[in-house]
């Protein structure tokens, strides 16, 4: 998804699984079963985002 600004937001479905693993354009990882769950994470930005190697609990750098 790219956003009206050229943000690039990614979501990948893991194979196999229940589980979503979203990108969004700063680099902030995010994993989640829930898609609405998902994108109210990344639309949220910068909230609950953080730099990659600096992620707070429950996000993944």
């Amino acid at each position: 998804m790219t956003s009206p600004t050229g943000e690039i937001y990614r979501v990948d479905w893991l194979p196999g699984t229940d589980i979503l693993h979203g990108t969004c354009h700063c680099g902030a990882e995010h994993t989640a079963q829930d898609p609405i769950e998902m994108w109210e994470w990344m639309l949220a930005h910068p909230e609950g985002h953080a730099p990659q190697g600096h992620a707070p609990q429950g996000h993944r750098s």
